[in-house]
């Protein structure tokens, strides 16, 4: 897509944030990373036209630091076209070919855990927070949590070791994470396919966006110590999974494009007119009505601050797996 995204890094001093990438065009892209945090990313670092975005969170001093380059109202119109390009194209199958839409999903989910070597600081996280971390996704997505209830479930099929040190850290946009997903992905389009690990630039994850045709950089990557009891203060609750699921099933950022326009393309989101980062209280960057959704799965705030998902999420998620990812 020829944009630069924005990558999201946690520090280790103190108060948190977040930064944003979405990468949406119709060519590969190599990534264009913060300032001093390495070169750009070799010329076979792309990814598949309009599917990667990532996220990140900044751990330094007391104000948020992000660098505000998200998605254009342009490319979030081409998103739009293309997921009714994808309706109709469903629409149109015989009956019986799979066009059926569905009501509810059980999502299967295969879990890579990238590992320098086996000890904890090397990747090795255990399997009791990789299940812990699939009850906060039914949580979230079933409404336990005070939200709106969602269509999808969560089930998880195998967890899969990979001890490889020239794919640890996990570098966002480059050759050795290509390398890494092609090799371990497995399943269809309706397999959720998770990398856990320790992330480059102190990144905390990064998704694609739903797409008629399977990539195989389809799926999510986490930091492994984002996941429930993990190290990474503020963001150790599992909420860093729930997040990037939200964009695997086609979610925008609560606070996508601001207060003007089609925002996150979701009616009962409040507008906001800019990420929210620790747990703020009556916060209202918009002159619409309502207070910014910091609430919200799909926002920046700290994993105690998020819980809920709105029921136009619920059926915009519904409509883009319909759309993409059912069979």
């Amino acid at each position: 897509m020829g944009l630069r995204p924005n990558l999201l890094t946690r520090r280790t001093a103190g108060v948190a944030s977040t930064t944003l990438a979405l990468l949406l065009s119709t060519a590969a892209v190599g990534v264009v990373p913060a300032a001093s945090a390495f070169s750009a990313a070799p010329s076979d670092a792309c990814v598949e036209p309009a599917d990667v975005h990532t996220d990140a969170r900044i751990k330094a001093g007391g104000h948020a630091k992000h660098e505000p380059n998200e998605l254009t109202s342009a490319q979030v119109r081409e998103r739009e076209a293309d997921l009714a390009a994808a309706l109709r194209e469903r629409a149109n199958f015989r009956p019986g070919a799979g066009a059926t839409p569905v009501a509810s999903v059980t999502i299967p989910v295969i879990v890579h855990v990238i590992q320098r070597d086996s000890t904890r600081a090397g990747g090795n996280i255990p399997d009791s927070m990789i299940t812990q971390q699939i009850s906060v996704l039914n949580q979230a997505y079933s409404g336990a949590t005070g939200g709106a209830a969602t269509a999808f479930a969560f089930q998880l099929q195998k967890i899969n070791r990979v001890t490889n040190p020239t794919w640890y850290p996990i570098v966002y946009g480059s050759s050795a994470e290509r390398s890494m997903k092609s090799t371990l992905r497995e399943g269809g389009k309706n397999t959720l396919n998770v990398y856990l690990g320790e992330l480059s630039d102190d990144l905390l994850g990064w998704a694609t966006f739903p797409q008629r045709k399977l990539s195989s950089s389809d799926g999510v990557v986490v930091l492994g110590e984002s996941l429930p009891g993990g190290t990474a203060t503020n963001y150790n609750q599992g909420d860093t999974g729930t997040h990037e699921v939200g964009h695997w099933l086609n979610l925008y950022h609560t606070f996508q494009g601001g207060c003007s326009g089609a925002g996150d393309s979701v009616d009962d989101t409040p507008a906001e007119g800019s990420a929210a980062f620790q747990c703020p209280t009556g916060r209202d960057t918009c002159t619409a009505a309502g207070l910014d959704p910091i609430t919200n799965f799909m926002d920046y705030t700290y994993d105690s601050c998020m819980y809920q998902f709105t029921p136009g999420q619920a059926s915009r998620m519904l409509t883009a797996w319909n759309a993409y990812r059912a069979a």
